[in-house]
C-alpha cells in the first residue's frame, strides 16, 4: 500500500491543465544543479558499465540501436541511480499530472542518443506495455538539457485523447508511419527544448518523436515511467515488469519489480527485487522486441 502523504502541492493548476490538454509538459527546476551533476555522473557510469563490451561504431549497429543506447532498470544494479529513479519531486509531479494519489514504477531507462544518432521514429509508448489502464506518464530527464540539434523531443498535442492505441514496431525493419494515420495526420508535432534541471513529462498515449543528434556529444537522458497504483495486467503479451513477478491477466500490477515510486517515507528507497534473471536478459539484449497487445 502507498504511504500516506501530507506533501504540499507541487504543480499549479495551469501546468496540470496544460498536460491534460496537450499530453505533455515541461516542469522546470525539478532538479538542482548539484543533483543534475551527481545523477548525470551516476547514470553515465551505469551506461558505460552495461555497454563496456560493445565497441561497434554506430554504422554497424541495427536500425533500432542507431536511435540510442538503451539501458533499462539501472535502479536495480546502480545504487547511485536509485535516488533519481525514485526522486520524490519527480514522482510527485507525475502523480499530480495524471491525477492519482500514488504511482508505481514501470521501469527506468537511460536513452543516450550518440553523436550521429538518427531521428527517433514517431510512436506511442503505452502500446508496448501490457497495462490495461492507459493513464501512464513518462518523465524525460536530459542532464544537459535538450536542443533540436541534440535530439530534442516533439509531441503531437492532444494525441493522447483521441483513442489511438497503435503498436508501432520501431525495433526492426522500417516502421509504420503513425503520422500518416488519419486520426493524427492533421496534428503538427511541437518540438520542445528542455532546460537543464527541467523534466519533460508525456502521457503514455501521446504520439512523440525526436530529432537526430547532430552534435559531438551524447544526448544523455534518463527516463522514468510511472503508472497508477491499482492498475492491472490486461494482455498476455510478455514484459519483464509483469513476468518477473508472475502477474496474471486481470491482476493488479504490484510487486518488488514495480514498487511504489511516490509517495514514500522521506529518504526511503525500495530494495533491489528478489528476481534478477530477467534483468540479466535485459542487460544482454536491451533492444528486445515486445509483442503487440491483442
Amino acid at each position: 500500500m502507498p504511504t500516506t502523504t501530507t506533501a504540499a502541492r507541487l504543480l499549479d493548476d495551469e501546468l496540470i491543465e496544460r498536460f491534460r490538454r496537450d499530453g505533455f509538459v515541461v516542469v522546470p527546476n525539478l532538479l538542482t544543479d548539484e543533483e543534475v551533476e551527481r545523477y548525470g555522473t551516476a547514470v553515465a557510469a551505469g551506461v558505460a558499465a552495461r555497454t563496456a563490451s560493445d565497441d561497434r561504431p554506430l554504422a554497424d549497429k541495427s536500425r533500432y540501436q542507431q536511435l540510442f543506447i538503451q539501458c533499462m532498470n539501472l535502479w536495480e544494479d546502480r545504487e547511485d541511480v536509485r535516488p533519481l529513479t525514485f526522486h520524490p519531486r519527480i514522482g510527485q509531479a507525475a502523480a499530480e499530472l495524471i491525477g492519482v494519489p500514488a504511482v508505481r514504477l514501470w521501469h527506468d531507462q537511460a536513452l543516450y542518443k550518440q553523436p550521429g544518432g538518427r531521428p527517433t521514429d514517431p510512436h506511442q509508448d503505452h502500446p508496448y506495455w501490457p497495462i490495461k489502464e492507459t493513464n501512464s506518464v513518462t518523465a524525460w530527464i536530459p542532464f544537459e538539457g535538450s536542443t533540436r540539434g541534440s535530439g530534442a523531443m516533439a509531441y503531437l498535442p492532444g494525441s493522447h485523447l483521441i483513442g489511438l492505441r497503435k503498436f508501432v514496431n520501431i525495433f526492426e525493419g522500417e516502421p509504420e508511419d503513425i503520422l500518416a494515420d488519419p486520426e493524427v495526420a492533421g496534428i503538427e508535432p511541437v518540438f520542445v527544448e528542455v532546460p537543464k534541471g527541467g523534466v519533460a513529462f508525456h502521457h503514455g498515449l501521446t504520439v512523440h518523436l525526436a530529432e537526430a543528434n547532430s552534435t559531438d556529444r551524447d544526448r544523455a537522458v534518463h527516463t522514468v515511467i510511472y503508472f497508477p497504483d491499482g492498475s492491472t495486467r490486461g494482455y498476455p503479451s510478455p514484459h519483464f515488469a509483469v513476468e518477473r513477478a508472475d502477474i496474471k491477466i486481470g491482476a493488479p500490477i504490484a510487486s518488488d519489480v514495480t514498487p511504489i515510486a511516490w509517495p514514500r517515507p522521506e529518504g526511503d528507497l525500495p530494495p533491489r527485487p528478489a528476481s534478477t534473471i530477467a534483468l540479466m536478459r535485459i542487460i544482454a539484449n536491451p533492444g528486445a522486441i515486445p509483442e503487440a497487445p491483442p
